[in-house]
């Protein structure tokens, strides 16, 4: 009996624990991911807007913060670039698609977290060639500490939502 009771207890904290296993081995990756981390940080980011528009919500999000990531990734990686560059148009994009997608992702903490995290083991698994190992580490820094800093703020982001009259799912 003992053992059939140590049995017991042991496939179900598998159970408890394979499923952050494999959400960590597997992440939610959206289709074409690894083709995609070959693309200029624009052209990610510009997959954002239709996806949201044909209700594909969570992709847009993903591929909204990708090439946030990488963009951000190239700016601290070459500092010496013309600011009406890339600079200037990074910021332009930030100003026009990051409104609509944030206004997505901030309704539902828990799912935006997921989704850095997401785009974090994304980038790790297909690095950026034309940055720095540091750069790239500062960018993913910057990301994981807004994943961190959201967690710790979700009751004031929802309160802040609500008095705008934004939806929190």
């Amino acid at each position: 009996m003992l053992h059939r009771l140590a049995f017991l207890v042991f496939v179900v904290s598998c159970l408890v624990v394979l499923p952050e296993v494999t959400l960590a081995q597997n992440p939610r990756f959206p289709a074409g991911a690894e083709a995609a981390s070959r693309l200029d940080p624009s052209q990610l980011m510009k997959k954002a807007l239709p996806l949201l528009k044909t209700g594909r919500e969570d992709e847009a999000v993903f591929w909204f913060y990708a090439g946030q990531l990488r963009w951000r990734s190239q700016l601290v990686s070459h500092p010496d670039q013309d600011p009406t560059g890339q600079p200037a148009l990074f910021s332009s994009f930030m100003a026009t698609i990051g409104p609509d997608v944030n206004e997505w992702a901030f309704g539902d903490i828990p799912a935006l977290q997921k989704t850095i995290a997401s785009v974090l083991e994304w980038d790790r698994r297909y690095p950026d060639p034309t940055v720095s190992a540091a750069a790239a580490e500062s960018s993913r820094s910057g990301l994981r500490n807004l994943r961190t800093s959201i967690g710790k703020d979700v009751d004031s982001i929802k309160r802040k939502r609500a008095a705008n009259g934004l939806t929190n799912r």
